[in-house]
C-alpha cells in the first residue's frame, strides 16, 4: 500500500483523490492546507485519515509515502523543497515551478537527498500520448517535420482568480500553453530558437501567446495557447509519410488516428471512466516500489528543458511576473 498525501485541496486536487481512489494499493492517507476547514471537509469527502491544517504538519507523519503539491505555480518551489527536505517523495503539479532556477534548486536538492521527485506532468503517461510517441519514434510516419497544437478555452475574467493573477503566476503560457510545447518537446526535442507573441489583458498577465519553434533538423512546431476563445485543441504530428492525430482535448486524448498515405485511416481508441490521473499515479507508484528516485520516462532532466523552454518563450513574449 502507498500512502500519499495532498497538499494543497483545490480544484485539481479533488480529481486527482477521485482517481486515486479508483487505482488498487494507494491511499489518500493525509490532505495538509492552510485551512483545517478545507482539509477536514477534503478529507471526509475522500476518506483521508489525516486532515492537517498546515503543510508543515505533513512532516510529523513518519509512514507517509508520497506528497501530491497542487498549490499555485508560485508555492511550488517552497512547498516541494520543505518536502524534499523533510525526506518526503514529491508529484509536483506542472509548471513545476515559475522559472528554470527553482526547477533546478528543487532538482538539486531532491537528487542531494535522494528523494524521488517528479512533476505531475500526466500527459505523459496518458495512453494515446504514449501511442502517438511510440508510433513516431517507430518511423511509422517517417520522418517528423512538423508538430502542431492548440489549446484554448474562454476563461470567466476574474483579476484575483489564479488564471489572471500574476501573483499567482496566471496567464495562459505557464497554465495551458506548457500543454502543447511539452507535447513539441516529447516529439521533437529541445529547440534550436524561439519565435513568440503575446497579447496581454487588464491584469498584465498573459491571455494569448503563439510560437514558433524550429529544431536543427528543419523541423517546425507551431503552437498557441488563449484564455480568450474554445479552440479545437488538437495536436497533429506530420511525417514525411503521414500523420498522427490526436484528437480533442490532446493532452488527455481519447483517440488519435493514424493516417499514412495512400491507406484507410487507423484509429486507436483509449476510453476511460476517469479524470486520467491514474496513470500517473500507478507510474508514481512503481517508481517507488522499485525504490527509483526519478522517473525513466519524464526525467528531471526532461523537466529542466521543459521549464528552459518556458523561460524562452517568455522573455520572447514579454511574460514577466
Amino acid at each position: 500500500m502507498i500512502r500519499w498525501g495532498i497538499l494543497g485541496p483545490g480544484r485539481i486536487a479533488h480529481k486527482f483523490a477521485q482517481d486515486l481512489l479508483t487505482v488498487p494499493d494507494a491511499q489518500l492517507y493525509a490532505v495538509a492546507s492552510s485551512s483545517l476547514e478545507r482539509a477536514q471537509e477534503f478529507a471526509q469527502q475522500y476518506g483521508a485519515k489525516h486532515a492537517l491544517g498546515s503543510y508543515q504538519e505533513l512532516l510529523t507523519l513518519s509512514d507517509l509515502d508520497v506528497v501530491y503539491v497542487a498549490t499555485p505555480h508560485t508555492l511550488h518551489h517552497e512547498n516541494v523543497l520543505m518536502l524534499l527536505n523533510g525526506g518526503v517523495a514529491v508529484l509536483g503539479e506542472k509548471p513545476f515551478a515559475m522559472n528554470s532556477e527553482q526547477v533546478r534548486d528543487m532538482v538539486e536538492t531532491a537528487r542531494t537527498k535522494r528523494v524521488f521527485l517528479m512533476e505531475a506532468l500526466w500527459s505523459r503517461f496518458m495512453p494515446g500520448i504514449v501511442k502517438a510517441l511510440d508510433l513516431a519514434k517507430s518511423g511509422t510516419i517517417g520522418k517528423v517535420v512538423s508538430v502542431k497544437a492548440d489549446f484554448g478555452f474562454k476563461a470567466q475574467f476574474s483579476p484575483e482568480g489564479r488564471l489572471f493573477n500574476k501573483s499567482l503566476g496566471g496567464g495562459a503560457l505557464l497554465d495551458i500553453g506548457i500543454y502543447p510545447l511539452f507535447l513539441a518537446y516529447l516529439m521533437l526535442g529541445k529547440p534550436q530558437s524561439i519565435k513568440a507573441s503575446a497579447s496581454f489583458g487588464q491584469t498584465g498577465a498573459d491571455e494569448q501567446c503563439g510560437m514558433v519553434l524550429t529544431y536543427e533538423n528543419g523541423q517546425l512546431a507551431l503552437l498557441d495557447c488563449t484564455l480568450q476563445a474554445k479552440t479545437d485543441c488538437v495536436g497533429i504530428i506530420q511525417g514525411e509519410l503521414g500523420q498522427i492525430r490526436l484528437h480533442s482535448r490532446f493532452h488527455e486524448t481519447k483517440a488519435i488516428t493514424l493516417q499514412l498515405e495512400g491507406q484507410e485511416p487507423a484509429v486507436f481508441e483509449f476510453d476511460r471512466e476517469t479524470f486520467g490521473y491514474e496513470y500517473e499515479i500507478r507510474h508514481v507508484m512503481d517508481c517507488l516500489t522499485d525504490q527509483l528516485t526519478e522517473s525513466p520516462l519524464w526525467s528531471l532532466a526532461d523537466s529542466l528543458n521543459l521549464i528552459k523552454i518556458l523561460d524562452d518563450v517568455r522573455a520572447e513574449a514579454g511574460i514577466t511576473y
